[in-house]
């Protein structure tokens, strides 16, 4: 399937770790502006949320949307790193420092601009990892999230 995506130039020929990476970015993810890692980041991070409400019992749509929103929102991300920060390697700890730290505009209006920062940064780190094909820690960082929540939540 990839080499007929190459084929018909919808894949990058420049090698990626990343198989979901159709389109591999000219720099590497060190070098990304943090705003645009944590663009790539919001995505996936959403798409590892409904990956894991879809692999539970309920699966209506209002359900799910319900859930969802309770895990993406800018304080239960805020919340979500303060809990992987103390598994981050330095490397980790820098990009997500980065995040923190950029002008990345106005937070929303239902948003305290702490949280939203901090939001921010976890989404960075997202982009980040997943910028560099690091799909495993990913996967790491987001099993500490499900096995550390408190009970009667998602």
């Amino acid at each position: 399937m990839w080499k007929d995506l190459q084929e018909a130039g919808l894949h990058s020929d420049k090698p990626s770790n990343n198989p979901l990476a159709l389109h591999v970015p000219d720099k590497k993810a060190g070098l990304i502006n943090p705003v645009v890692l944590a663009y790539m980041g919001d995505a996936v991070f959403e798409l590892l949320v409904r990956q894991y409400l879809i692999s539970l019992p309920n699966n209506k749509s209002h359900h799910l949307h319900k859930e969802a929103t309770k895990l993406v929102s800018a304080k239960a991300q805020k919340e979500l790193l303060e809990r992987w920060t103390p598994y981050l390697t330095e490397e980790e700890a820098d990009i997500m420092r980065r995040g923190r730290n950029t002008k990345s505009g106005a937070p929303p209006k239902n948003a305290d601009p702490a949280d939203y920062r901090m939001a921010t940064a976890l989404e960075c780190l997202v982009g980040y990892l997943y910028f560099e094909g690091r799909l495993d820690r990913l996967g790491e960082l987001f099993q500490i999230a499900l096995e550390r929540q408190p009970q009667g939540e998602v």
